[in-house]
Formats: C-alpha cells, sequence, structure tokens
C-alpha cells in the first residue's frame, strides 16, 4: 500500500498539477519520444498532434492525485486503461520507461515546487498503480490466449469480404489467415488493427467490432477520415483500408478487449435503449445483434444519428431485424434539414437526438441506456442521462476521446 505521508505529498500537488498539467503532459512525451523513440508506435500520432493524448494524460495525473486516498473511485478508469494497453500489447518493460520520464519532467517542469520528498512520492505512487495495471494486463492477456481459438500479440487475418454501408463507411469481414477458429468476444468490444506506416514502423489504430460473437469472421466497420498532412495523419489508417486493403489481403489483428459491452446473461425486464450517432453504431450494432438473440422478450428502443441517409450505415440493415423482431423500435434522426421526405409521425425526424425524443420512447427514462458517437452528442446524452438520475450501473458508453472530458463538460 502507499504510505501515509505520500498520500499526503501527492494529494497536495493536485492544485499545481491542474494549473500545469497540459504543460507537462506535453514536455513529457516530447522527453519521452525524444529519449524513447521505441515506445512511439504505442501512441496515436493524430491524437498527439490535436493534443488529445496530452489533455487525456493531464486529467488521468490530476484525478489520480486528488483521488490518491479513495482509489476505488478510479476503478472503472484503471479497468479502461488496462484494457487499452492491453489492445496495444504494452508490456511490464514498458512502465519503467514512463515511470522514468514522467518524473523527470515533474522536475524539469514544476522547477522548484519538485522538491526531491515530491519526487519520491509520485516515484511510489506511479510505482504502486503501476503494479495494478501490469496485474489486471497479465491477467487479459492470459484470457485472451487460453479462450477457444484465442491468441497474443498480434496475428495476420484475411480479408474474406469487402462491403461499402455507405458513401464513407466500409465493412471489413476478417478470417484466421491459418484458418484457426475465432475466439468468442463480447458485443462492444474492439480489435486493434496494425499496419505499416509511411516511415517504415507500424501504427496501430482500435476498430470496434460491429457484428455479434460466434461468426465465422471478425467485422468491423470502418468510416473514411479526412487525411492531414505528416506521418500517419489522421485517417491515414482508414484511407489506407479503403483504398489499399481487398479481399484476400491480409491485416495484423490483436485479440478483442475493451470495457464496454453488454452481458447478454442479465436479464432485465425494463428496456434495452441503444443510442447511436454516425459510425459510433459500429459497437452499438453488435450489441443490437446480440440483444436480438440473447433477450427476445425485452424492449429494445434503437435511435440512430446521422447527417443524412447517405453516410448512414446498416439503415437496410436494422430495418430488416425491425420487420422481423416486435420488441425492437427502430428510430432514425437526420441532422441535415433539407433531408427530404423526413416525418416526426413516421419512423424518422429532423434534428439532433436529445432527451425530448429519447422520453418519447422510453417515458419512466427507467432503461439501461448505452450509446456511443462524436464527443458533443456523448456529452449531450451523459448529460441528460445524470440529470433524470439514471443509476450509473444502467449508463454504458464507448468514449473515444479523454474520458475525463465527458465527465467535466457534464
Amino acid at each position: 500500500m502507499i504510505s501515509e505521508n505520500t498520500i499526503a505529498i501527492v494529494k497536495s500537488t493536485a492544485p499545481i498539477l491542474a494549473e500545469h498539467g497540459e504543460t507537462l503532459t506535453r514536455h513529457f512525451y516530447q522527453r519521452m519520444f525524444t529519449h524513447n523513440p521505441e515506445v512511439a508506435p504505442f501512441f496515436n500520432p493524430a491524437n498527439q498532434k490535436a493534443g488529445k493524448q496530452q489533455r487525456a494524460l493531464a486529467d488521468a495525473i490530476v484525478a489520480y492525485a486528488a483521488n490518491i486516498d479513495n482509489l476505488e473511485v478510479l476503478g472503472s478508469a484503471v479497468e479502461l486503461i488496462a484494457q487499452k494497453h492491453a489492445s496495444l500489447l504494452i508490456k511490464p518493460e514498458h512502465y519503467p520507461i514512463v515511470g522514468a520520464n514522467l518524473l523527470a519532467s515533474i522536475r524539469e517542469v514544476l522547477g522548484e515546487g519538485a522538491t526531491d520528498a515530491v519526487i519520491e512520492a509520485w516515484g511510489e505512487a506511479y510505482g504502486f498503480l503501476a503494479d495494478i495495471l501490469i496485474g489486471r494486463e497479465k491477467q487479459i492477456y492470459e484470457e485472451n490466449a487460453q479462450k477457444p481459438g484465442g491468441w497474443e500479440g498480434f496475428k495476420p487475418f484475411r480479408v474474406v469480404r469487402k462491403e461499402k454501408e455507405s458513401s464513407n463507411i466500409t465493412s471489413f469481414y476478417l478470417a484466421s489467415a491459418d484458418g484457426a477458429p475465432l475466439p468468442a468476444f463480447k458485443p462492444g468490444q474492439y480489435i486493434t488493427v496494425r499496419v505499416a506506416a509511411p516511415d517504415g514502423g507500424t501504427t496501430m489504430r482500435n476498430y470496434s467490432l460491429s457484428d455479434k460473437p460466434g461468426q465465422e469472421w471478425l467485422r468491423i466497420s470502418v468510416k473514411r477520415e479526412v487525411a492531414a498532412e505528416a506521418v500517419t495523419p489522421a485517417g491515414y489508417v482508414s484511407n489506407l483500408l479503403h483504398d489499399a486493403v481487398g479481399i484476400n489481403d491480409t491485416i495484423e489483428l490483436a485479440p478483442p478487449c475493451g470495457e464496454f459491452f453488454l452481458d447478454t446473461s442479465e436479464q432485465h425486464e425494463r428496456p434495452l435503449v441503444l443510442l447511436a450517432a454516425g459510425v459510433g453504431i459500429t459497437p452499438i450494432m453488435s450489441i443490437l445483434l446480440s440483444a436480438l438473440e440473447a433477450m427476445p422478450n425485452r424492449p429494445i428502443v434503437f435511435i440512430h444519428g446521422s447527417l443524412n441517409k447517405g453516410v448512414q450505415a446498416f439503415r437496410k440493415t436494422v430495418d430488416v431485424l425491425a420487420e422481423a423482431h416486435s420488441n425492437l423500435t427502430v428510430h432514425y434522426r437526420y441532422s441535415d434539414a433539407l433531408q427530404p421526405g423526413i416525418t416526426r409521425e413516421g419512423s424518422t425526424s429532423t434534428g439532433f437526438i436529445d432527451a425530448p425524443l429519447i422520453e418519447s420512447f422510453v417515458p419512466s427514462r427507467d432503461a439501461d441506456y448505452y450509446f456511443c458517437g462524436p464527443q458533443p452528442f456523448m456529452i449531450g446524452i451523459y448529460h441528460e442521462l445524470l440529470k433524470w438520475g439514471i443509476p450509473p450501473a444502467q449508463v454504458h458508453f464507448e468514449f473515444f476521446g479523454p474520458r475525463q472530458a465527458l465527465e467535466k463538460a457534464a
């Protein structure tokens, strides 16, 4: 356990870290990539350039300092980090690299405020957290390797089918290159794709699995992002998949990971509400398909927000499901006011997914909510569910970005 003296010192640094957090983390990443360039492939260059990773780490450091005397509140954050690390194959030997550069950065940025006592306390606190993460990640690696069809590390997969879902989203159906069976995964989880980078190294991206478990393939549905300049820019991997990866080509995958998923063994009478915006439909689609199979009598409300029909993925599939399952209610909401033929009386409407729309389908508000989409959508939904007083155990989301940004905005 962490000593009381360390807890007191680290907690006392929370205000100054809150003030200088992003300066510290920008310095940390620059320092680490200079002194230890071998760890650079684990990080998304686009997120680095946009400052997302720096903000996420700054918020995480402040949260750890502020709650070091009550670490139970950080349990969900620890699981999220451990799953993310396992998806990227972070190993115990990487932790000393991060720790050394973090402590050096604290001293270099905070100057006189970083006394020997502060550095020693943060060294102990970092080591304690590292041990927790290493232990949990070891469990995840073992679970993924030991399950039928499972593996550890990256494994080649062959593209057996490529299907356009909308004007900017394409699905890739992936089977083991060696013909081995596929492991079960939890609906809502993601896999990691590793491809060659322009600089001769590799780069990795997480993509949600968009089909239900138990198929002869793993399916990812990838939105083509607008490419920018620089090495491995935003959109590099998505454009590579769209333009250069075809049938029978192989790509490398790490096993499914992620703490956002539907437990199909749990049965409830209250409705299951699935909310998606844009490409956020990918994990929600896996959850929908799995729920319809495992919970044939449970009321399910599915609402998908898109700019218009042209960019909307899976509409035909969802329409077929709605016809076949009487317990499924479907609604589409388009933010493009020029979208023709939209009326509130039917299964479509114009606008954004908001509280009045959700409440019109779930008047009691008592439901299990799963949602995924762009940051403004996520913040809006999360904020409304908090105002409604929905218990945390009934609120589930996949937020691709600094989780603290969601909490602070709400």
